[in-house]
């Protein structure tokens, strides 16, 4: 968790990146921000460090290679840790290699600010950071004051929203042989292809593995194997599942340990599908070359995320949804051969 009360903004360069693909070019300051304004500084601190503060996941820098000094974003930090005195000039090479990485046509071309922070919060630590922040999305704006007996209506164009970060992260100073610990905000577009430059091709991420992954990671997992694995097995109504679902919210709720062999158990229960789950979950640490422990400490915000997107709800056509919350056996479903037509019977103590 990522908090800024302490917190202030040391130095601050900003520049413009355009895209490679559209001949556009990149133009550089020949110097940091003057911040004797301190409402500006306000504004800034607002704009770009409240939206890390919902990031739950962290993340470090790497390299495909394995070899973290070939990570130039790495490279960069490092420099700018060891030797603030070449902040403005380390900015100027990190716009640039931001433009680099800029060639897919649908990346929007925007100003660059690179950022010195002191004092930033995470994880219980206070913190130097270095935050590298871009805005693409540019709106209109009208200005109304008094004037003469009345109001004028002015407008401004290509104004910055400091409510809406389009891209951004923070570089921690620590963990330096690991990658440093990094936060990241990333408001992709519509064009997936554009949206992986940020923290693909840019700063080069890898999630760090910790119990917020375990969790979040676990039950992504487990969702998918419920709704798109087992059909291929095991005949399932969609009731079945959404109870499948239902108890594995509940056990994540309930426990403070996950433990893979309690888990499938308690959750799953018929020995076929336990094996196919387990051989589901090898896959795919397999395939994305990211282990799951059997056991590991539940994290209560990967909970909450997983919970917004764990549906309990059947649709049935157009006319109604059913909410599945608790018993299952308090539904049944039929077949009507008058009317053709399938149908669930829901049985219950009193209408609210």
């Amino acid at each position: 968790m990522v908090t800024f009360f302490e917190a202030s903004l040391d130095t601050i360069s900003v520049h413009h990146v355009g895209n490679q693909s559209q001949n556009e070019m990149y133009a550089l300051s020949k110097q940091s921000l003057n911040l004797n304004d301190e409402l500006i500084q306000k504004l800034l601190m607002q704009y770009f460090l409240t939206p890390l503060e919902k990031a739950n996941e962290v993340y470090h820098l790497m390299h495909n290679s394995g070899d973290l000094t070939l990570n130039e974003v790495h490279n960069f930090a490092t420099q700018v840790f060891e030797n603030k005195d070449k902040f403005h000039e380390i900015s100027e090479l990190i716009a640039k290699q931001l433009y680099n990485v800029s060639t897919h046509p649908k990346i929007k071309s925007g100003e660059v600010y690179v950022a010195y922070f002191k004092d930033v919060q995470i994880e219980g630590n206070l913190l130097d950071a270095l935050g590298i922040f871009k805005s693409e999305t540019k709106e209109t704006y009208l200005k109304v004051y008094p004037d003469t007996g009345g109001f004028t209506v002015e407008y401004e164009e290509n104004g910055i929203n400091i409510n809406k970060l389009d891209k951004g992260c923070l570089i921690f100073n620590i963990e330096k042989e690991n990658g440093y610990k990094v936060v990241v905000v990333d408001k992709a577009g519509s064009s997936q292809d554009a949206a992986v430059y940020w923290k693909d091709d840019f700063l080069q991420l890898k999630i760090r593995n910790d119990n917020f992954n375990q969790t979040n990671n676990t039950l992504g997992l487990y969702k998918n194997f419920v709704t798109q694995k087992l059909d291929e097995e095991f005949e399932m109504s969609k009731a079945d599942k959404i109870d499948l679902l239902n108890r594995s919210m509940k056990y994540f709720k309930e426990k403070d340990t996950f433990d893979m062999d309690e888990f499938t158990g308690e959750v799953i229960g018929n020995p076929q599908a336990i094996e196919s789950f387990k051989t589901y979950k090898q896959q795919y640490e397999d395939e994305f070359e990211t282990p799951i422990a059997d056991t590991f400490e539940i994290s209560d915000n990967a909970v909450k995320k997983q919970a917004r997107v764990y549906k309990s709800v059947l649709k049935l056509d157009k006319n109604f949804h059913i909410y599945i919350h608790g018993n299952k056996d308090l539904i049944e479903r039929g077949f009507d051969d008058g009317k053709a037509m399938n149908y669930y019977k829901v049985f219950f103590k009193e209408e609210q």
